[in-house]
């Protein structure tokens, strides 16, 4: 049995993987359609004792044709490389997204990629799904394409809640209004930030709140405010605690942070990388004419957050 491998399409394709039942598309938040797409193909390779392979893209074709568009991103490669490994996907293919895979046809992203240089025996992509030079490549094109080559295909049709298909698009315009339980809900578990603690001014240590600050890297920015939020620490150790992310208006220069607290907890955790699961929002950020009135509010805050991740 061969480990769960994170492959580059700049790289030389294992042998072990030709004949791979491929899911294509973007998958940022592997949500429940994400989970479908995934699903059938993993079926599929079942039935006919065939590896599955999740191919995605990096960097993501909207951040390569749109460079300054805010950030936008659910999740990390990393992090979908750990969530296909745990769903039974045998590797993940990073699709190299430049200007010369950009320029290419639907059909001859087909033949370059899926016949020449996968050998994929089928693959699985969303019923919406698009690719190739002016999205010329859609599930027709792919059905037909993938014919001439022997390649079986599957569109696997959205899936919804209350009525409205799942998309990753819904959930950022969740994040983005506070709404982490219908995020939750469409990608199966929390919005989860992922980065190395930085040293930052220690403010927090003095008015008794001591953070953990965390880069926001390429993350969607969900609603600036307080959240009620769990942390999952070097070793998995899981804690409760209470976060503000944003630009800290109360604090000058301005500096856009993730600034969890974990409660009953002390420790060094600078230079480690520990996750920030978003629960619940609590408030927008304020500013505030006192570190007395600051620190009055976090203790409100952070008894709601007990008390809300107490459920």
């Amino acid at each position: 049995m061969h480990p769960f491998l994170t492959l580059s399409s700049r790289e030389p394709y294992p042998p072990h993987l030709h004949g791979a039942i491929v899911a294509l598309g973007n998958f940022d938040g592997f949500h429940l359609g994400h989970q479908a797409v995934v699903g059938e193909a993993l079926r599929w390779g079942q039935e006919e004792g065939r590896p599955t392979v999740v191919a995605t893209f990096d960097p993501h074709p909207k951040r390569f044709f749109m460079p300054d568009a805010p950030w936008f991103r659910l999740t990390t490669l990393e992090q979908r490389a750990e969530m296909f490994a745990r769903f039974g996907a045998d590797a993940m293919l990073v699709i190299a997204f430049d200007a010369e895979v950009a320029a290419l046809s639907g059909a001859e992203w087909i033949r370059t990629f899926l016949h020449e240089q996968l050998g994929a025996a089928g693959v699985v992509t969303g019923q919406d799904f698009t690719f190739g030079r002016r999205r010329s490549g859609t599930t027709a094109v792919l059905a037909e394409e993938n014919f001439r080559f022997g390649i079986g295909s599957c569109a696997v049709p959205p899936v919804l809640d209350e009525g409205a298909p799942v998309s990753s698009t819904r959930i950022r315009a969740a994040l983005e209004a506070g709404d982490c339980a219908t995020a939750t809900r469409l990608m199966t578990r929390p919005f989860t930030i992922r980065g190395v603690v930085q040293h930052g001014d220690k403010l927090g240590r003095t008015i008794g709140f001591p953070t953990a600050n965390l880069p926001l890297s390429n993350y969607l920015r969900p609603r600036y405010g307080i959240y009620a939020v769990r942390g999952r620490l070097p070793g998995g150790r899981m804690v409760n605690g209470a976060a503000n992310i944003g630009i800290r208006p109360t604090f000058d220069p301005p500096k856009e942070l993730l600034e969890p607290y974990f409660f009953d907890f002390s420790g060094d955790l600078y230079g480690q990388e520990i996750e920030v699961e978003f629960h619940h929002f609590l408030r927008p950020e304020a500013r505030f004419d006192s570190l007395d009135a600051l620190v009055a509010q976090m203790e409100k805050d952070c008894a709601r957050a007990r008390e809300l991740l107490a459920w």
